[in-house]
């Protein structure tokens, strides 16, 4: 059986634009249905309607405006899952300003390089982010101005993000863009240097509904709520949740722990009635050790979708035990998201698969030189294009650009193989891209990081097995001259990460070597370190 879905998909030359597809449009036909649900800190959850949705999106628009910020221009987004974030990107793209989301754990070193990558203009973030922002806006030649939730600063360059909307006109006219415009930058972590900017259009709205819709049986039903742990400022949290959802009419919750607490999930999923989730193996993993949950918490769960790797039939088994649905996987990634899934609902769902192709899709398995592997054989997954949810480009990246594409193939960096039934298995990496508690984190920035460090000569960032978090990040280090390893230099090194780069990216463990493996031209063969790691666990 296949999954079937239907999408009209517009025009090249019709006028297609996110903030009037997720917000305009509904504002118009039903003002006062529910778009948003703020859980506050003090426990009240804030609603925002469509109408609410669309006058706040247009004061900031205006505001933006007014700051100079024009169509083209790269805005960044740095907020936790808040009503803000939501008005930010409605904003922008009704502005036809390009979004760029932040990760509100990013360090300085990992914000620098975004900003001056895509050359950004604007930064749009909490207190905390305006201090980051502070620390390294001399750097930043094309940051012209801040706008911040928390108030202004006695930088002149830094507004009150409040202040500046509630003089500003409600009305706004959305900015008449195409479905092949750009719309917003996503930041991928790569193995061969710095992480690249995914430039996706319009389109790609239209391009991930129909993998949430079937993920979540027939998205939307009556009654349907949803909400992701996962932060809006990844693919996962902003494309496979918050903007299809919000074109679906279905109210999206906002709330994001800064440490996912497995209690406190299954609290907020019986407090406000959540009916839909996106939860990634990580925290799938972690709620299932608490102990009898269906017997704690009034769970009114309808689907369950999650992406990242396989799920096997244990946990499959408990999520039906716990919530009564069978939790759907989906896959894709920042270049080309969701174009497999499985449906229950459809009879699409095999334990081991990680799904078919979505209506619209066709995933295969390929060899190097594109052609189409038979059923059974092991070869690169890969997406034929052209398609919606396909990336424009790379962000100033025409060479690794075109190393994406095998002929009419997008190729994935994943192993995999198609079974007789047309269900893809996943195999595991083509290249060093460690996939950790559901992000994909890329070596070289965190071996960058370390090499600034006086104590390092030399460092390899490689993911070993885990149990929770598919693989952690280690770091295999030589350590310069007249230093000597200590459980003291280990806690120093992983703060300097957790500083400069994100929370997410720092060496849950290192050891220290006397040398690295390396090429003839002085490359580190990072597939040598994991075979040292496989080896060790095979023998343990």
């Amino acid at each position: 059986m296949n999954l079937t879905f239907s999408l009209e998909s517009p025009a090249p030359e019709a006028f297609f634009n996110i903030a009037d597809a997720c917000c305009d449009r509904w504002a118009e036909r039903e003002p006062d249905r529910v778009a948003l649900l703020q859980k506050n800190s003090d426990g009240s959850v804030t609603q925002c309607t469509y109408r609410q949705l669309q006058a706040s999106a247009n004061r900031l628009a205006n505001a933006l405006a007014a700051s100079g910020i024009r169509p083209g221009d790269r805005v960044g987004i740095m907020l936790p899952q808040r009503l803000e974030a939501a008005f930010a990107h409605i904003a922008l793209y009704k502005l036809g300003a390009i979004a760029v989301p932040l990760f509100v754990l990013f360090g300085l070193d990992a914000i620098r390089h975004r900003a001056r990558d895509c050359a950004m203009s604007a930064l749009i973030t909490d207190g905390t982010g305006r201090d980051k922002l502070a620390a390294i806006w001399g750097e930043l030649p094309d940051m012209k101005v801040c706008f911040c939730t928390a108030g202004r600063s006695d930088d002149s360059r830094v507004l009150d993000y409040h202040a500046e909307t509630a003089v500003a006109s409600d009305r706004f006219e959305t900015r008449h863009s195409v479905a092949e415009d750009p719309a917003v930058i996503i930041y991928t972590s790569g193995t061969t240097g710095h992480p690249k900017g995914a430039l996706h259009a319009h389109r790609v709205l239209l391009g991930h509904v129909p993998g949430v819709s079937v993920s979540h049986e027939g998205l939307p039903q009556a009654g349907d709520l949803i909400w992701t742990p996962a932060d809006w400022a990844w693919i996962g949290g902003l494309l496979d949740v918050l903007l299809p959802s919000l074109y679906l009419g279905v109210p999206v919750v906002a709330h994001r722990a800064e440490k996912f607490e497995p209690e406190a999930a299954f609290a907020l999923i019986e407090e406000l009635g959540i009916r839909n989730l996106f939860l990634p193996p990580t925290a799938l993993k972690l709620l299932r050790q608490v102990p009898s949950p269906e017997t704690r918490w009034l769970l009114s769960v309808r689907t369950i979708a999650s992406g990242g790797e396989s799920l096997g039939s244990e946990l499959l088994n408990w999520g039906r035990q716990t919530f009564g649905v069978t939790i759907n996987e989906f896959y894709g990634q920042t270049e080309c998201n969701i174009v497999l899934s499985s449906c229950s609902r459809q009879g699409v769902h095999k334990v081991g698969a990680i799904g078919q192709s979505v209506p619209g899709y066709n995933v295969r398995i390929i060899d190097d030189q594109g052609n189409e592997m038979p059923a059974g054989d092991a070869g690169d997954i890969a997406v034929e294009t052209p398609n919606l949810n396909q990336m424009l480009c790379y962000w100033n990246r025409p060479d690794a650009t075109a190393e994406k594409y095998v002929g009419r193939w997008l190729v994935t960096g994943d192993r995999g193989y198609r079974d007789a039934d047309g269900y893809i298995h996943f195999l595991g990496r083509n290249d060093d891209v460690i996939t950790s508690a559901g992000y994909r984190i890329g070596p070289t920035p965190i071996e960058d990081c370390l090499l600034r460090h006086p104590a390092v000569k030399l460092a390899a960032a490689i993911g070993k097995k885990d149990a929770t978090r598919t693989e952690i990040v280690k770091a295999c280090i030589v350590l310069a001259d007249g230093h000597s390893p200590s459980p003291g230099l280990i806690s120093e090194l992983q703060n300097h990460v957790r500083t400069h780069l994100a929370a997410h990216e720092y060496p849950r463990e290192i050891e220290f070597l006397e040398a690295l493996p390396m090429t003839a031209t002085g490359k580190i063969i990072r597939g040598e370190l994991r075979q040292r790691e496989h080896d060790k666990e095979t023998a343990a």
